[in-house]
């Protein structure tokens, strides 16, 4: 199995490069000379075919080790080897470095865990079974183009969106700055997305092949087998919906939404936080989101349902919040027996520690670890306030499974990162399982569960 992947994975990698060998070249020449003139090579063009040897040749020596050792061991040389390759994603604008990271996800170029998650990570919430709680939040896969292949990862969720009704190009670009020594990065898309009807259809089709693997596997696994996962493959998917920005009736675009995608997923998000939206985070007021939520939760309870039920709904709200703003979304959750909150999106502030980039002057919401205080300190409040009744997902911040403990002890039952991940690649996730198993083992918790708000206690 291994060596057909990396066969393949060969096989397209030289296509790829003969056919752009192969291609006509039209060089330029002046009216007064028939000489043609050097081809002036792009710096990019430099950068490609760096990138492109030091793939093939991870390919050739993966190749190679593959046929000594089982799968699995094979599957862990691969995630230390994408620390090789994940550097020269930096060289590369940080759009197209995403939509790169995208794009091999979706084809399979990335490695698969193989090794069974630690017991002591594994946990049930909303009644679905988590083989882990670090999860991939939404803004990576925002087009559900890679879900089984980010999933593939060893992530215990995949969130994509957030999703648009009617498909929109987002805000202009550049629109994404790396801040790199701080671990940050600044995003200003504003919820570039290809609408729900795009992504209904990948999605139904990867459900499609879920069930028909399910079907043909019957036969040969054992009925006391324990499965993790959920409606998209071996995780769990939750699914972001989002407004689009001309639209005038916001609700109507969260329940378009529902109505659409809500078959797919295992969890839903109503994404109202997003600081590239205008008007967006008005929505996080007492009233409006109260209104809002009852809304979405009778357009999700009129459908048809089977034996598992509706998929839970949950609210995503923004670090930038006052004490009575969390004191009021605590109440609305609480009184509308909401199933979960996310905490947080990302800021507009900016801390002390980004002031002396030059990229901290760009418009739009900053991520990653200069987040992690101030979205942590919100998550134990909104624990605190809700009384650990309602299952939070912390995320902001987070690049160690030492961080990922610390949002556990504040409150969360689930833990999510993008920024980190942008930063360290593959190899990230089975290093903050592995250190977030030994937090959890030296202060002596038997599970996720029993940490869970510990710092609140």
């Amino acid at each position: 199995m291994t060596g057909r992947i990396v066969s393949r994975f060969m096989k397209e990698c030289l296509t790829q490069k003969l056919k752009s060998m192969a291609a006509p070249r039209h060089y330029c020449s002046s009216s007064s000379s028939t000489t043609a003139a050097k081809p002036n090579i792009p710096h990019s063009s430099r950068k490609g075919r760096l990138f492109t040897g030091a793939t093939i040749g991870l390919v050739i020596a993966g190749g190679a080790y593959a046929s000594t050792v089982d799968e699995a061991t094979f599957g862990g040389w691969l995630f230390s080897a994408t620390k090789v390759v994940n550097p020269f994603f930096a060289l590369l604008d940080p759009e197209v470095a995403h939509r790169l990271a995208v794009s091999a996800a979706s084809r399979g170029w990335v490695p698969r865990e193989k090794r069974p998650d630690q017991q002591i990570l594994g946990l049930e919430v909303w009644g679905r079974r988590f083989s882990n709680p670090i999860g991939l939040a939404a803004g990576f896969d925002k087009n559900a183009e890679a879900v089984e292949g980010l999933l593939g990862l060893g992530f215990g969720f995949v969130e994509v969106g957030s999703v648009t009704p009617i498909p929109q190009e987002g805000n202009p670009k550049p629109r994404m700055f790396r801040l790199r020594d701080e671990g940050a990065l600044i995003n200003r898309c504003g919820f570039n997305s290809e609408g729900i009807v795009a992504v209904a259809k990948r999605l139904g089709a990867q459900h499609g092949k879920r069930k028909l693997d399910e079907t043909s596997s019957t036969s040969t696994s054992s009925n006391d087998e324990v499965k993790h996962g959920g409606k998209a493959g071996p995780g769990i998917l939750g699914v972001n919906i989002g407004k689009n920005k001309t639209s005038e009736d916001a609700a109507a675009d969260y329940v378009q939404g529902v109505h659409t995608l809500s078959q797919y997923a295992d969890y839903l998000v109503i994404n109202i936080s997003s600081p590239n939206t205008p008007g967006l985070r008005q929505l996080q007021g007492r009233k409006q989101l109260k209104d809002l939520i009852k809304k979405v939760q009778a357009a999700r309870d009129e459908m048809q349902w089977g034996e598992e039920g509706p998929p839970p709904l949950l609210v995503k709200i923004a670090p930038d919040l006052s004490k009575q703003d969390l004191e009021d979304i605590a109440q609305v959750a609480l009184a509308l027996r909401l199933d979960g909150l996310i905490i947080s999106n990302t800021t507009v502030s900016r801390p002390e520690i980004v002031e002396n980039n030059p990229a901290s002057k760009e418009s739009g919401g900053l991520s990653g670890k200069p987040l992690f205080s101030l979205s942590t300190n919100i998550l134990k409040d909104m624990y605190i306030l809700t009384k650990g009744r309602i299952p939070l997902i912390g995320c902001g911040g987070v690049s160690s499974g030492e961080d990922a403990y610390k949002k556990i002890r504040a409150g969360a039952t689930l833990v999510q990162l993008y920024t980190a991940f942008a930063y360290g690649g593959p190899a990230l996730i089975p290093q903050i399982k592995a250190e977030l198993a030994e937090c959890l083992e030296k202060d002596g918790f038997k599970s996720v569960y029993d940490a869970v708000g510990a710092d609140c206690r």
